[in-house]
């Protein structure tokens, strides 16, 4: 990409899209297009294809999603394939047919088997059963992955398709009820120091494991990706893999997870496990050797993404 490259990031509000945008900035790119979910509605389709004829944008991130942990997956599963499925479709279809130049596709690493071997490999998508609480949502991001790869083939479009670890950072979303486990935590934690209670409760039994990668960190490797030369962009896109994981290679238990943040917010009370809240799969690492081999690699430890993300949640959301 050029500095004066014409830019779209769908979901430049959002956590990763933010986090796109302040990246490229910081790089001296400058030319973009942005749009709010007010201004432009991804979920129609006639506005959408109208906002790329007239916009011609030549690169475009796609970050826009609805996206949420595992109370929101459980109660809102036929929101969380719908609106995905319509979305990224309207966004892929448009790209292509008005010539975007290359398009970063944002899936997850949710899209792979409950029981995958791990670290999980590129190439072990669609070997095994998903994981129930999340399989809407992950099938809806398994198809743009794979439409990804059937515009790669039939149009020789430049669709690449990552597939981030679980993500946390400035604007994040942090409602009790519908917000991932880590900034959950974060509130939940805080919450509790202010109110001076004895102890958090945390669901599950603190044994599964997940990787966490803070956010500024994940805006650079889809940078880095879009500025790949184009022999090693062929080599990323070519079959049967077609996408690339995106992760710190290290993970933790939900349990280690829970101490750190309270450690973090400086909460001195105790922590209650729920063991009959639903805890989802037992493990979740991705195998980042592609990536790495390619000369990127994370700069955030978790212990210094959770002070940052702390101190954004305590500026914008912790209210008065």
């Amino acid at each position: 990409m050029n500095k004066d490259s014409k830019i779209y990031i769908a979901g430049h509000t959002g956590l990763v899209g933010s986090a796109i945008l302040r990246c490229l900035q910081s790089q001296g790119y400058k030319n973009f297009i942005l749009r709010t979910h007010q201004e432009l509605d991804l979920e129609i389709q006639k506005d959408v294809e109208d906002f790329f004829e007239k916009e011609q944008p030549e690169y475009v991130f796609l970050a826009a999603a609805k996206v949420g942990g595992i109370y929101a997956n459980n109660t809102y599963p036929a929101e969380f394939i719908y609106n995905n499925l319509i979305i990224q479709t309207n966004v892929l279809h448009s790209a292509y047919l008005h010539g975007v130049r290359k398009l970063l596709f944002l899936g997850s690493s949710c899209i792979y088997p409950r029981l995958a071997p791990q670290p999980m490999k590129e190439e072990y998508l669609l070997t095994g059963l998903l994981e129930p609480t999340n399989e809407p949502y992950a099938v809806a991001k398994i198809a743009g992955i794979k439409m990804c790869q059937s515009y790669n083939r039939q149009y020789g479009t430049h669709f690449i398709s990552v597939l981030p670890t679980n993500l946390y950072g400035p604007h994040d979303n942090y409602d009790p009820m519908n917000s991932h486990v880590l900034p959950a935590l974060i509130r939940r934690f805080h919450e509790a120091k202010i109110q001076e209670l004895p102890s958090v409760e945390v669901w599950g039994t603190g044994s599964p494991r997940r990787e966490f990668m803070y956010s500024e960190d994940m805006a650079e490797a889809c940078v880095f990706l879009m500025n790949l030369e184009e022999k090693v962009l062929a080599s990323v896109l070519s079959p049967p893999t077609s996408m690339i994981n995106i992760g710190t290679g290290e993970d933790i238990t939900i349990r280690e997870l829970a101490s750190l943040i309270s450690e973090v917010v400086g909460f001195e009370g105790g922590i209650r496990w729920d063991t009959r809240k639903p805890e989802g799969t037992p493990q979740k690492l991705l195998d980042v050797y592609r990536l790495h081999g390619m000369g990127w690699k994370p700069k955030t430890s978790l212990k210094d993404g959770l002070r940052l993300t702390y101190q954004d949640f305590i500026k914008n959301h912790a209210g008065p």
